[in-house]
Order: C-alpha cells, then sequence, then structure tokens
C-alpha cells in the first residue's frame, strides 16, 4: 500500500473587520410637516415617530409610522413631508450605504 503525501494545511484568511455604519441624520433644511387644517381646528396635536430608510444617495426610500401620535391625519402629514425630505446618507468608513433612521416628529398647537 502506497502512502499519499499529506496535502499542506490550507491558510484561511481571517474575516475583515466590519465597523457599523455611522449615521448622524442630518436634516438637511428639510421644511417641516405641514399642520392639517382639520387637525389645527379640532386641537388635535401628537407625536409622531417615523421609521425612514435612507438610500446611499440621501433620498428616503421608505416611511413607516412606528408609534402613531393618535389621529390618522396628523401621522399621513408627517408620512407625507418625510417621504420628500434628503438626509446626509449613512457612511461605512467613506462608503455611503442605505441605513433606517427614526424620526419624531411632534404636532403642537402654538397659543
Amino acid at each position: 500500500m502506497r502512502h499519499q503525501p499529506e496535502a499542506p494545511p490550507l491558510a484561511v484568511a481571517p474575516e475583515p473587520e466590519r465597523s457599523p455604519a455611522v449615521f448622524d441624520a442630518a436634516y438637511l433644511g428639510n421644511p417641516p410637516p405641514r399642520y392639517p387644517l382639520a387637525s389645527r381646528r379640532r386641537g388635535e396635536e401628537g407625536r409622531v415617530l417615523l421609521l425612514v430608510q435612507v438610500g446611499e444617495t440621501g433620498r428616503v426610500t421608505a416611511v413607516e409610522v412606528s408609534q402613531s401620535s393618535g389621529s390618522g391625519r396628523l401621522d399621513r402629514a408627517a408620512r407625507e413631508a418625510v417621504r420628500a425630505w434628503r438626509f446626509e446618507p449613512a457612511r461605512r468608513g467613506s462608503i455611503a450605504v442605505a441605513a433606517a433612521v427614526e424620526v419624531p416628529i411632534v404636532f403642537r398647537l402654538e397659543n
């Protein structure tokens, strides 16, 4: 029986270290949502928390309500306004990456 030479051990490259994406959610001077007239008349106030998906270009790719204000009108106004906003994109090192950010919108009637 002939002995086969042992194969040399394979060198396995270590997994590259991945740093988390950095996202400071710079709002870039976006306009506030319009206060719905019907909500003003009814005295509706509230805070909407939106989960916003931001692409590599800083454009919003999706918006969903993660915490309602309790008013469908206020929630819709917040969602519609933020959908048109621009953000400074998240970065992994120097590379822009898609990421999600929570954006609070507060509707408060001023006296």
